[in-house]
């Protein structure tokens, strides 16, 4: 496959997957779960262009000029950098026969990112366990990363049929 077409279908499907997730946020959200402020992420990054890594509490760090907009950029080029690595993983060949299983074992492994990553450096600790409920959040964010797992399937899927 060509390289330049193999990079389009990696971005549709990051974008696609990111947007499914963000539909089932969205209906979270309706139904009066708590999600994610991507805001944060922004301001989380932000402060990390300014060699800040971890944080008490980011949501009492110094607001950055146009955090929401970062957070949600940098939302979008996560879920395309994952879906990368699920290509990396799978072989480019996955993208002519997409199929469920890589594309969910992806997405629930990328519930690593804000376990170990974000969760201890925006001031919740290790697996959310600075938080009032630690258990409940790890399993809502690997409920949100399984959706984002089904979100790189059904994007693939799609662009699959559309091509042929």
């Amino acid at each position: 496959m060509e390289a330049l077409a193999l990079i389009l279908k990696v971005v549709l499907i990051g974008l696609g997957a990111t947007a499914v997730m963000d539909a089932w946020l969205v209906i979270l959200k309706r139904m009066g779960v708590k999600t994610l402020d991507f805001a944060l992420v922004g301001r989380w990054v932000g402060h990390l262009a300014h060699g800040q890594l971890a944080h008490a509490a980011i949501a009492k760090a110094p607001p950055v000029a146009g955090e929401r907009s970062l957070g949600w950029a940098m939302h979008y080029v996560t879920g395309v950098g994952f879906a990368g690595l699920l290509v990396a993983l799978a072989g480019a060949d996955w993208l002519d026969r997409p199929t469920l299983l890589p594309a969910l074992a992806v997405g629930m492994a990328t519930v690593a990112a804000p376990l170990f990553l974000m969760q201890p450096a925006m001031g919740a600790g290790f697996a959310a366990s600075k938080t009032p409920t630690p258990l409940k959040n790890c399993l809502r964010s690997l409920a949100n990363h399984t959706v984002f797992g089904l979100g790189l399937y059904l994007a693939a899927l799609c662009l699959h049929l559309l091509a042929h």
